[in-house]
């Protein structure tokens, strides 16, 4: 896998999920399995097997996150670049067409949280704008038509 770009602070809210999952949640786990084999056969006890389950999606998941901080390159504030928008920019666009005025932040897909308006530099603004400038026109294509924003500031 390439690597793949994310803040300081993406990393580090990485870093404690991944941290809560292993000294948490694992041994939650382990206690419901403790629980559910002090009640006798294993094969028709669903507590069990939901337990088992459990612990497998929490595995998967511990897998998944160390995979995605072993792999990150971490781009820290410094790193960004006020000429053209990357990992991390602040992008302020305007819509061409209605003039409304909105302010985006680039993160990974993992770090995106629209209510934050912070977007994936993998969703199709993220993608469209990535390497724009102020004063740059882009297109994003939608299911609706396609819609044009203005870059009229970057910033971090």
């Amino acid at each position: 896998m390439e690597r793949k770009q994310m803040s300081r602070e993406g990393y580090e809210k990485m870093k404690a999920e991944l941290n809560r999952l292993i000294t948490v949640e694992r041994p939650e786990i382990a206690q419901k399995l403790k629980e559910a084999r002090s009640y006798g056969d294993l094969s028709e006890n669903a507590e069990y097997d939901e337990a088992k389950n459990d612990q497998a999606q929490l595995e998967a998941k511990i897998q998944q996150v160390q995979y995605i901080l072993d792999h990150a390159e971490i781009i820290e504030d410094e790193d960004i670049n006020l000429e053209e928008i990357g990992m991390g920019s602040v992008m302020t666009i305007k819509d061409v067409e209605s003039g409304e005025v909105e302010e985006l932040k680039i993160v990974s897909t993992n770090e995106a949280n629209f209510l934050e308006n912070k977007i994936s530099d993998e969703s199709p603004i993220g993608k469209a704008a990535m390497k724009k400038r102020v004063g740059d026109v882009f297109i994003v294509e939608t299911p609706n038509g396609e819609l044009r924003y203005e870059v009229v500031g970057i910033s971090k």
